[in-house]
């Protein structure tokens, strides 16, 4: 039997992508190619070959069963992502708060007692219940023994972030629509100097300052909004520049559907 007759009958690498990340949402067709390539031995680049694959892909999604697992779970720590979540990272779907929260953890773990994602609730609480309504999120926390705090802002149906640089005393605005929202940076400060007090971290109570973030990539739908965000943690966290742009969120959706179903960032 030939490689390309192979491909058609056997759809092994997709039932093994279904067993690993519960759909073909993260995969493209170029990593088919490769796989299918690396096991046979010879290039599978022609434009014909790559048409097959492609509708070989197509049409195993249409199937009966196969186009999604439902009972699909990913557990870590006390996170549980569904189907129903992952697929927010498909297209165009909205992130919802499980993934970024998710996605958040993966971030911290990837930097030990470097950097703090905040829930994604925490900022709405913080809000409309001023710091008594989150004094308790820390309690096991120091964030003034961190480098970067993380705090996602999600306002009615758009996603973005607040990085406080703890020794540097900045509090920046990422915002991948480059809107104001100059109240959300003195809500922050207020917060820091609330918890420099509890926490008796008085060298923490004056000098923050407050910046807009205007020079990065913009989206240019009305969706990817939270993976911006997520991207944004990352490489902050990491300490790489922001190389990303709204061409590379197909991609980067794809990427992070698999860095949590691996529970672990791809560096």
């Amino acid at each position: 039997m030939s490689a390309e007759e192979s491909t058609s009958p056997q759809p092994w690498i997709l039932d093994d992508a279904l067993q690993q990340y519960g759909s073909l949402i993260p995969i493209h067709v170029d990593e088919v190619l490769e796989k299918l390539q690396d096991v046979f031995n010879e290039s599978f680049s022609q434009p014909h070959r790559k048409a097959v694959v492609q509708h070989l892909i197509q049409s195993y999604q249409r199937l009966p069963g196969t186009a999604m697992v439902r009972g699909f779970r990913v557990n870590y720590k006390r996170h549980v992502l569904t189907m129903d979540d992952l697929s927010t990272l498909y297209g165009q779907n909205w992130l919802n708060d499980q993934v970024m929260n998710m996605y958040g953890e993966l971030v911290m773990d990837c930097v030990p007692d470097k950097v703090h994602f905040f829930n994604s609730f925490f900022y709405d609480k913080l809000r409309t219940n001023g710091y008594d309504g989150v004094k308790r999120w820390t309690k096991n926390v120091d964030i003034f023994q961190k480098n970067l705090l993380f705090i996602p802002i999600h306002l009615e149906v758009h996603w973005s972030l607040v990085c406080v640089d703890v020794p540097q005393r900045t509090i920046t605005y990422y915002d991948s629509q480059r809107t104001l929202n100059r109240r959300c940076p003195k809500h922050i400060a207020k917060y820091l100097q609330a918890e420099a007090i509890k926490k008796e971290q008085r060298e923490f109570l004056n000098g923050w300052k407050g910046f807009f973030k205007m020079n990065i990539a913009r989206q240019n739908n009305d969706s990817d909004c939270g993976a911006f965000v997520l991207q944004y943690c990352k490489c902050l966290a990491l300490g790489q520049p922001f190389s990303f742009g709204q061409q590379d969120m197909p991609r980067l959706r794809r990427l992070m559907y698999k860095e949590l179903c691996h529970c672990k960032l791809s560096l």
